[in-house]
């Protein structure tokens, strides 16, 4: 592609004019283009297939890890469930017009606020085909237009993708311009899309720290991220030892790879010495790498040395840090200082503990006696996530739907002017 400028420019334009259309058009037209969306991944499956082979086996002649290759591959059982996806999506209600706040004011006014989409949505993301559909899908429930960049090792997959998406949006009238997928691997594109704030509302980065770390940096639209998942579960004096072994193993040990999985346990002194030798025993048994302070190592000797490192850093794999603290003021104090703002849970019986927890621990998610897992759109009963937001402005915790919406104050009068 020769001039990366000006076609990034005519995505965006036709983006922003698409987007009045996607803000104007009803629920029930909205749904229609879902389902339909879902029926034609259904019918061209076999297309789908191929197109993710040829992608497929030019990451493997690459060189791409196994991890990322597994992410890349497409399976008729996962295409069947990004039309689930869909169909789950059109099922949510539509936030799109709710009204909210109405109180009349001493001049006779209603004052309120109506919920309205963003306008048009970036979306930059890595080896996952499944992204470009489920974005898709939210975009549109949610009134928006969407420009997707996936990895240049998914654009034979991607690509297919969209087309069924389109096939969708065309059945139900709606612009095929309202989804677009960057059909370039040119990396400059991404360095336009995220200045091009006159066609530009949002970006949302999915992928690794390195990608979102350098979005984040360059861009000049806001953008709704999380850099680092570095998750506290905090084990308090007052725990139920039974709910607060099965808790922290779940929080570690369901899934390593993932934003929400517990990176440091915290462990008030009074209790460590009942509640570690049998958890830790659980950790080994499994094949997690223990990594703890002094008086965690004295008690668990088989343990490594923590350093302070060890306390900022996001493992996403089989290594946990374990630190025993003097009570619920040094564990806030810790996740305070080395936490990432995303999800932090205290397994406590004591109310005035919990409540104290869920004040002042700032992060996106506070949980009591439950396993940071949880913390995941669908689980939250939002039917599927965009993405994970850790900023304080807009969107916080799991972005699904009404993540994707803004609200406007709107006035209700009879004739009234200001005195």
């Amino acid at each position: 592609m020769d001039n990366i400028v000006e076609y990034m420019k005519g995505v965006g334009q036709a983006a922003k004019v698409a987007s009045r259309i996607m803000a104007q058009a009803d629920t029930k037209t909205k749904n229609l283009a879902l389902t339909e969306i879902a029926a034609a991944l259904q019918a061209q499956s076999p297309e789908l297939l191929a197109a993710n082979a040829k992608d497929v086996a030019a990451a493997k002649a690459g060189g791409l890890d196994d991890a990322s290759i597994d992410r890349l591959t497409l399976s008729p059982k996962s295409i069947r469930a990004m039309g689930d996806g869909l169909l789950q999506i059109a099922q949510l209600a539509d936030p799109i017009g709710e009204i909210s706040g109405l109180n009349f004011r001493p001049s006779g006014i209603q004052v309120g606020k109506m919920r309205v989409p963003l306008g048009v949505i970036g979306i930059i993301y890595e080896s996952r085909p499944n992204v470009t559909a489920d974005a898709a899908g939210l975009c549109l429930k949610s009134g928006n237009a969407a420009i997707l960049r996936g990895g240049s090792e998914s654009i034979n997959s991607n690509c297919a993708i969209a087309a069924c998406v389109h096939a969708g949006l065309k059945a139900a009238g709606l612009p095929e311009t309202a989804v677009q997928v960057i059909t370039t691997t040119d990396r400059a594109a991404v360095g336009e899309l995220i200045t091009m704030k006159d066609f530009v509302d949002v970006i949302v980065p999915r992928g690794g720290k390195s990608l979102i770390a350098r979005i984040s940096a360059d861009a000049k639209v806001p953008v709704i991220k999380h850099l680092d998942g570095i998750c506290h579960v905090y084990i308090d004096r007052d725990a139920d030892l039974g709910k607060a072994i099965r808790i922290a193993d779940n929080a570690k040990t369901h899934r390593y790879g993932v934003c929400n999985a517990m990176e440091t346990l915290l462990v008030a002194k009074e209790i460590a010495a009942s509640i570690l030798p049998p958890l830790c025993k659980i950790y080994q048994d499994k094949g997690v790498e223990l990594r703890g302070d002094e008086a965690t190592c004295q008690l668990i000797p088989a343990m490594k040395k923590a350093n302070e490192e060890d306390w900022r850093t996001e493992y996403l794999a089989p290594i946990l840090s374990v630190r025993i603290v003097d009570g619920l003021d040094e564990a806030i104090a810790h996740i305070g200082t080395y936490g990432s703002q995303h999800t932090d849970a205290i397994v406590t019986e004591n109310y005035s503990s919990a409540m104290r927890f869920l004040r002042e621990v700032d992060s996106s998610s506070v949980m009591v006696n439950a396993s940071t897992r949880f913390a995941d759109g669908f689980e939250y009963g939002l039917g599927a996530e965009i993405g994970i937001s850790t900023d304080k402005i807009h969107a916080r915790g799991p972005v699904g739907l009404e993540g994707l919406t803004s609200q406007k104050y709107i006035v209700l009068g009879s004739g009234q002017i200001r005195i």
